[in-house]
């Protein structure tokens, strides 16, 4: 049985370098579909563009918000060579140009083992106490977005009070994470992954929807099986912005992705 995830990020080639997409209404969140959802449904169109199977990085531009509903994704190939390929893709949407990427595709498989790193893997309490949907207040889970049903995100508490009206103000959200249907995690996956949890901003006690300006994402390796870390965290606002850096952990204790994107604040209800 095709899990949810890949039902919602197929596409369907029409042509060369073109693709049909579907985007689903349970991936919306805010004013428009989460921009990481979009990432990886162009992650997927790219992958067929090219021998190369996995995304290395991937940088996009939001021109304008996408709505549910068919989509076109157009792909171009910029450079390749026996290692790499370099394309370009759009999306399109009503005759509206959505989204602009650059993006690097590679064999994360032939890398080679020279791992070093001075980040620090985000230590997280078991699973069993940490805060899940269940747990959330009444109206936070009667108003909250579709997109939290498409994955089960259990909150840290120390850094979840902005659920419960006591943000801390360090800018920080970390928690655990899995798609629906137990579906494994793999580089395309962690193009959404990178994008699933509430903007940052809510532990400063900004809520609200933060629209992505451009986000690029960096995959460093295919990751293990099971459940995976995510933390998000900013350390600027200015100018109706703010940057947000995210850390995806897997189950084997390794950075397997990294992203940074640029936001609008959230606006207080008028």
């Amino acid at each position: 049985m095709t899990a949810e995830f890949d039902r919602d990020v197929a596409v369907t080639a029409t042509g060369e370098g073109t693709y049909a997409a579907d985007l689903s209404p349970g991936w919306v969140v805010g004013g428009g579909v989460n921009g990481g959802y979009l990432l990886a449904v162009l992650g997927r169109a790219l992958g067929g563009s090219t021998v190369h199977p996995d995304p290395l990085t991937v940088s996009a531009y939001y021109l304008s918000a996408s709505r549910p509903g068919p989509a076109t994704v157009t792909t171009r190939l910029l450079r390749e060579s026996g290692s790499t390929a370099t394309m370009a893709a759009d999306l399109v949407q009503e005759g509206g140009h959505r989204i602009a990427a650059l993006a690097t595709y590679g064999d994360l498989g032939s890398l080679p083992d020279d791992v070093g790193t001075t980040a620090t893997e985000p230590e997280l309490p078991p699973l069993e106490e940490c805060w899940g949907m269940g747990l959330a207040p009444p109206d936070f889970r009667a108003s909250a977005p579709p997109l939290l049903s498409r994955f089960d995100l259990r909150f840290d508490p120390a850094t979840a009070g902005w659920a419960v009206g006591q943000p801390s103000g360090r800018g920080l959200i970390q928690g655990w994470f899995r798609l629906n249907d137990d579906r494994e995690p793999d580089p395309v996956s962690l193009l959404l992954a990178v994008d699933a949890m509430p903007p940052v901003t809510f532990d400063l006690g900004r809520m609200g929807w933060a629209p992505t300006l451009e986000l690029t994402v960096h995959v460093r390796a295919r990751p293990a099986p099971g459940w995976l870390k995510l933390r998000h965290e900013t350390r600027n606002l200015a100018g109706g912005m703010f940057e947000e850096d995210c850390e995806v952990w897997d189950s084997a204790g390794r950075l397997v992705a990294q992203s940074r994107q640029l936001a609008r604040q959230p606006r207080p209800p008028r």
